[in-house]
Formats: structure tokens, sequence, C-alpha cells
């Protein structure tokens, strides 16, 4: 097959890139700079896209004997990813900018572009599994559970599904890291990136801040009593505990969480922790990564990249889609993806709208 295998600069994409090669493809690599202002260097194990990375990408192919190109998605980034992390901040809503990123830029415009190209496949180095099925391919939980990308892809359908290819999910970390030591790579030690890769310093209240200003307003209890000030709901996420900007002590003295953020009263509502649990999630259009499903089910379902799934009884149609946990989750905010399960098989994914307490 000719393959595209996407290289970041790091370790991770450098030995699946590596691997697809020895698999006997035609491999073409590139990297995508993402950013219109790429920082010169990165900071510490903070950020991606930066002139460091590219360079990195670089000696990769080289080492590898790939042709090399840099494709320029600047512009479809910010407006995909950087500006809908915004807006949904904005809206009081909690996004995940890599599950956006993988749903817009890897494995839909670069995908596309692949396939004009010619290219029968695009290759990562995402932690998971796609393993035949009876109706095409699956996506399936990587073997290491710590490095497990499952959730973040799940917004993949099947016929992008049938075009990715994930060399790296049967392998552990560790053992990644040892193959490029052996193979000469030299990012093999390169730490992996972390957080959100276009806030480099990883301040992202900072970030929210510039783009979107202060906007001071109440911190309330769940009877409307004003605890404190806050410079902008956006800053706040459903679950947090630190930074609440309290200035009145809680009568009972335990710590207060945040249970919601309304951005029309530019309002956060804390309480206590038992306020956060959930029994019912509501979400948007789901996305099947194969056939489509409409009824009700169960499946173990997923709210975060590395939380523990939860038994759920669903019920879906063409346009939304609701879970009905065996056991009350907390935490779980608007915006966020709801991945779907059936053991280690993602069945696919809804955008989170709306939760039902206890």
């Amino acid at each position: 097959m000719r393959v595209l295998a996407a290289l970041s600069g790091g370790v991770d994409s450098a030995v699946a890139a590596a691997r697809a090669v020895d698999a006997g493809h035609d491999v073409t690599a590139v990297h995508l700079a993402l950013s219109s202002n790429p920082q010169t260097f990165r900071s510490g194990a903070r950020g991606c896209c930066s002139l460091e990375d590219s360079r990195d990408a670089r000696r990769v192919a080289d080492v590898l004997q790939l042709p090399y190109y840099v494709w320029d998605f600047a512009e479809q980034f910010k407006a995909e990813v950087v500006d809908d992390f915004l807006a949904e901040y904005a809206s009081g809503r909690t996004p995940n900018p890599c599950l956006r990123c993988n749903e817009h830029i890897k494995f839909a415009a670069v995908l596309d572009r692949a396939r004009a190209l010619g290219f029968d496949a695009v290759c990562t180095g995402h932690y998971a599994r796609v393993v035949p099925g009876p109706h095409g391919n699956e996506l399936h939980r990587a073997v290491d559970p710590e490095k497990d990308q499952s959730y973040v892809l799940a917004v993949l359908d099947a016929e992008q599904l049938a075009h990715a290819m994930f060399p790296l999910g049967d392998s552990l970390k560790s053992q990644v890291r040892a193959e490029a030591t052996e193979r000469g790579i030299l990012v093999a030690d390169k730490p992996d990136s972390h957080d959100i890769c276009f806030i480099s310093n990883g301040d992202t209240k900072g970030f929210l801040a510039s783009h979107l200003g202060e906007r001071h307003g109440d911190v309330l209890d769940e009877s409307g009593v004003v605890l404190g000030q806050h410079e902008g709901a956006y800053a706040y996420t459903i679950g947090q505990r630190r930074g609440l900007g309290l200035t009145v002590a809680a009568p009972d003295r335990e710590p207060r969480y945040v249970l919601s953020v309304e951005p029309v009263s530019n309002t956060v509502t804390v309480g206590r922790r038992d306020s956060l649990k959930v029994a019912q999630i509501h979400c948007g259009q789901p996305t099947w990564c194969g056939p489509a499903f409409a009824g009700e089910a169960r499946f173990d379902v997923q709210f975060r990249a590395h939380s523990d799934a939860v038994e759920a009884a669903v019920e879906s149609d063409a346009y939304s889609l609701r879970a009905h946990l065996a056991v009350p989750a907390i935490g779980v905010a608007p915006g966020q993806a709801l991945a779907l399960y059936e053991g280690t098989r993602v069945s696919g994914s809804a955008t989170i709208t709306a939760t039902v307490g206890v």
C-alpha cells in the first residue's frame, strides 16, 4: 500500500512510520504545520508544532530514508480546533481539542488530501488498534492501558477507519522507546507532549483570558448565596475544586466543587461533591465507528480520555443519544465526548449536551 506517515517529531510517530516501512509499504512522511507562528523551542514537555518538532520530524525521515514534506494546515487548525476551543469555553462547555484535531484535521483534511494524491492509508503514532471485523475495520483499545488513545479516536467513522493505520496499538510505551533507540532514531528519549498542544506553557486560564477578556462575575452556592468573585466564568469547568476564588467559607467547612457554569448570567455555582453525581447523560448526534445503531442496548461508556468506563443503558437514534448509568459518575461536563465501548471495541461517540443528577 501507499502510506502517508504523519511525523509529529516525537518518538511514537517515528516508530509507527518505521514499522510501516518494515511491513513493506511504500511510505512517504509528512509533518503537519499547525501553527502560523511556531515556537522556536519547546517548553519542557509541553507544546508541539514547534520548529524543533519540524526539524526532528525531518531527521526521522532521513534516518528512515523517506520522502519528506511539510503540509500547512495552520489556518484550518485555528478554525476547526483553536476557535472551537474558545467558543466552547465561552459557552460554558468543556471541549477536548485533541479529539477535534483527530476529527477535523488528521483524519478528515489530511486523509482527504492523502486519498486525492493516491495514498491508501494515513499512519500515525496513536496508541489504538485497528482490527478487521465482519463489517470492516474496527477500532479497539491499545494493549497499553496507560497510553490508550482510543477515546480521542472515537470520532472516526467506518470510512476513515478503513484508511487508518496505528502500528503501535499492540506495544507498550517502553517497548516503543527501546525500539527507537535500536533503530538509531534520535528522538527515542524525547519527552512526550502534554496538556493542550497550542498552549505551550500549560496556562489554559491565561490563554482563555487573553482571547476572551476578563468578565467579572459571582461564584454562588446552590442556594444563590455569593461566596466569591471570578474574572471569567469560562475559566471554570465542572468538577473543579481548586482556584475557585471563594472568600466566604462553607458553613460545614467541606470542600466545594464547580457544579455549573452559566455564561448568560456569568455565574459559577459550587457545591458539595455529592451534588456532582450524574445518573443520565444526554448527547447530540452520534458518530458510529461501524454500522449505525438505533434502539436500546448496553455499552460501557467513557467521558474522559483516561477515566474508567461505566456500564450504561443507551438509547440512540439518528439525532441523539442518552446514557443511563448503572453507577453514578462525577465530573461529567457538557462539551466532553461520550465514547461507547463493547469490550475493547469502540462502537462510537457523541458530544455531551446535558446531564441529569441523581
